[in-house]
């Protein structure tokens, strides 16, 4: 082998050791060991003391913690264990992020998180983070009742939340904010009563700084099913019903793909209460841009003479933020008073082979 073959035979090697760590992060720490907890022994202790690759390993059983991760590579699996509020509760990183005096209950963070002292009635927007925790995954876990968000990632890279029950959460389900890369996949998210009386109010949010990913998760009675404050946030194959709205695009929003979702079933408290709420909608792009809409079912979405349900609303918001350049096509819309309405004032914003039959203006559907 001569000089220069032996050279580009190293650099080969150093590529492809590198991308088999971003292929499995679990490389990147290859010395870890299995923790084990039982009930009536302290999983923040199990975290405390876990080191990169370390996987805690949490056993059948309830468990009256608030838990904190902010270390790299940390794998927390749960087997039947289910996490409920202490009695008193714990300060952690995410205690008032989603008002004051709310509590989380896992709390996935990164380090020297600051915040928006301003708070705009949901949560907290991170204004910068020092350091990133990264690799952390969370999953097999029962997370019930807790006052602000069941579970939360916050300044987190590479983060994945997955076959985790989240229930009851007042304020959240789960919320990914100031992360990159999150992942929320296959978890079940649901709340008793409601979604309005008692109120429950955001199953999924995401307010990140990069893309999130959030896909095969059951979302059920909540006012907003998925919240999407991530510019090209990636959610498909979710399935949404006995919400009020399914996903809410919030204003300047760019790149959103929302595809293959399955939205059914608004509960009439809804429209009921739609003086104080507005009208259910299953997806509503409120100011956003550039959002692609596609394969989506939605149905049963009924409401009442003042309120009607809708589909599909593409609309400009109240601040000025114009909705434009959206594209809506081969969704699947039956069963709705309105099934796909276009209030905005934005151009190219596209409606192509739907299925529906009741649209304003009324030349949207192919079947009227």
């Amino acid at each position: 082998m001569t000089p220069r073959t032996s050279r580009r035979a190293a650099i080969l090697a150093m590529v492809s050791m590198a991308l088999i760590g971003l292929i499995n992060p679990v490389s990147a720490y290859p010395n870890g060991k299995t923790i084990h907890v039982t009930e009536g022994h302290s999983i923040q202790d199990a975290i405390a003391s876990a080191k990169g690759g370390d996987k805690i390993v949490v056993e059948k059983g309830t468990y009256h913690e608030q838990l904190t991760i902010s270390s790299n590579g940390i794998s927390l699996v749960g087997h039947d264990a289910t996490i409920i509020p202490p009695d008193p509760p714990v300060t952690n990183p995410c205690s008032g992020l989603a008002g004051d005096g709310t509590q989380a209950g896992i709390c996935v963070a990164g380090s020297d998180v600051v915040f928006n002292t301003t708070f705009n009635g949901e949560h907290h927007k991170v204004i910068s983070v020092g350091n990133y925790v990264k690799d952390v995954s969370v999953s097999g876990f029962s997370v019930q009742g807790f006052t602000g968000i069941n579970i939360a990632v916050v300044g987190a890279e590479d983060a994945s939340i997955t076959h985790n029950t989240m229930s009851n959460g007042a304020q959240y389900g789960a919320l990914t904010v100031g992360s990159k890369n999150s992942h929320i996949n296959h978890n079940t998210v649901n709340a008793a009563g409601g979604p309005l009386k008692p109120f429950h109010f955001i199953g999924i949010c995401m307010d990140d700084i990069s893309t999130v990913t959030i896909t095969y998760n059951d979302i059920s009675v909540y006012y907003i099913a998925l919240c999407v404050q991530t510019a090209g946030a990636i959610i498909h194959n979710n399935k949404i019903h006995d919400c009020c709205i399914g996903a809410f695009v919030d204003p300047g929003i760019d790149g959103v793909k929302l595809h293959d979702n399955e939205i059914s079933n608004a509960p009439p408290s809804c429209a009921e209460s739609g003086a104080s709420f507005g009208p259910p909608y299953r997806i509503r792009v409120q100011g956003g841009i550039n959002t692609s809409l596609k394969g989506n079912k939605i149905s049963g979405i009924l409401g009442n003479k003042d309120f009607p349900g809708v589909g599909i609303s593409v609309a400009d918001d109240s601040s000025g933020a114009i909705a434009s350049g959206n594209k809506a096509e081969q969704n699947t819309l039956k069963d709705n008073d309105i099934d796909i309405e276009l209030i905005a004032t934005g151009k190219e914003n596209v409606f192509k082979e739907n299925e529906c039959k009741v649209s304003i203006p009324a030349d949207i559907c192919p079947n009227e």
